[in-house]
C-alpha cells in the first residue's frame, strides 16, 4: 500500500484535511485538491512527509477541465491508484423555501463534479488494471432528513452511479468504496447552503458532538485498505440504516422527533 498514489479532493479542511495528515504518516504519495491553493499549501506543510505531498488546485464544478486536471494529476507521480472523492457541500433549508438554483449548485458539487472527475480518470484505471474510487457519501445517501433535500438527493445519486461503476468495471480491476459518515465534528454545517444559497454560518449541536475527524478518518482508512463496498461510520445515527431497511415508518417518526436542524 505504501507505494500507492492517493488523490484527495476537498482536502483543504475537515475530513479531507485529516485524511492527508493520517495518510502522509503511512508514506503514501498524496495529491491534495480543493479550490484554495494557499490553504492546500498550509495542509501540505503540516503533513509528516510533505516531500511526498503535492497540491493541485481544483474547482469540482468546472466539468470541462476534468480530463486536463486528471492528466496533470497522473503526471505528478506517474499514476493515480486511489481517488478519494471527498469534495462536497451540505444544505439547511426547507424545500418550499429553497431556490431551484441552490439545488442545481448542490448537484453540480456533490454529484456531477464527482462523476466528471471519476469518469475522466476511468481510462487510466482500466489501463493499469487497477483503480480504487473512494466516495464520501453520507448516511443521508441511504435515508433522508428534513432541511437536507438537495443534499440527500445528490448523495443518493452517488450510490446509484458508483454501484453501477463497481459492477461494470470489476473485470478491469476497479474497486469502489462508499463511505457514509454520520455526524462528524467538521465545519460542514457552517458551510451548508441555505434557501438563497448563502452559507448557514453556524454549527449545530449534533455536528459539534459528532465523531472527531481523527477517529472518523482512522476508521475510513481501515475501510479503504479492506476495499469494503460500503461502510457506515458515526454514532447511534448509524442505526437509522437498519431501521430504514426493516421499519421505514418507524424511522420516519424517529427523524421527525429528533433535532434535525
Amino acid at each position: 500500500m505504501e507505494s500507492k498514489v492517493i488523490w484527495i479532493t476537498g482536502a483543504s479542511s475537515g475530513i479531507g484535511e485529516e485524511l492527508a495528515y493520517q495518510l502522509s504518516k503511512k508514506n503514501y504519495k498524496l495529491i491534495l485538491s480543493a479550490r484554495r491553493k494557499e490553504v492546500l499549501e498550509a495542509v501540505k506543510n503540516n503533513c509528516i512527509n510533505k516531500n511526498s505531498v503535492t497540491v493541485l488546485p481544483l474547482d469540482i464544478t468546472e466539468f470541462e477541465r476534468s480530463e486536463t486536471t486528471v492528466q496533470k494529476a497522473i503526471s505528478i507521480f506517474g499514476k493515480v491508484d486511489i481517488l478519494i472523492n471527498n469534495a462536497g457541500v451540505s444544505q439547511r433549508s426547507l424545500i418550499v423555501e429553497t431556490n431551484f438554483e441552490v439545488y442545481k449548485h448542490i448537484m453540480e458539487i456533490d454529484y456531477l463534479g464527482t462523476v466528471a472527475l471519476s469518469k475522466a480518470i476511468l481510462p487510466h484505471f482500466i489501463k493499469n488494471n487497477f483503480g480504487h474510487y473512494v466516495v464520501v457519501s453520507s448516511l443521508m445517501g441511504k435515508f433522508s432528513s428534513p432541511y437536507r433535500s438537495g443534499y440527500c438527493g445528490a448523495k443518493h445519486a452517488l450510490h446509484g452511479f458508483f454501484d453501477a461503476m463497481r459492477m461494470e468495471h470489476e473485470k478491469d480491476g476497479v474497486r469502489v468504496t462508499m463511505v457514509c459518515p454520520g455526524f462528524v465534528n467538521t465545519n460542514i454545517a457552517k458551510s451548508s447552503l441555505t434557501a438563497d444559497g448563502t452559507a448557514q454560518g453556524s454549527n449545530d449541536h449534533a455536528t459539534q458532538n459528532g465523531l472527531p475527524t481523527k477517529v472518523f478518518c482512522k476508521k475510513m482508512i481501515h475501510a479503504i485498505t479492506k476495499e469494503k463496498f460500503e461502510v457506515y461510520i458515526g454514532g447511534k445515527e448509524v442505526k437509522g440504516i437498519y431501521v430504514k431497511r426493516f421499519f421505514p415508518k418507524l424511522l420516519h417518526k424517529l427523524v421527525l422527533k429528533s433535532d434535525v436542524r
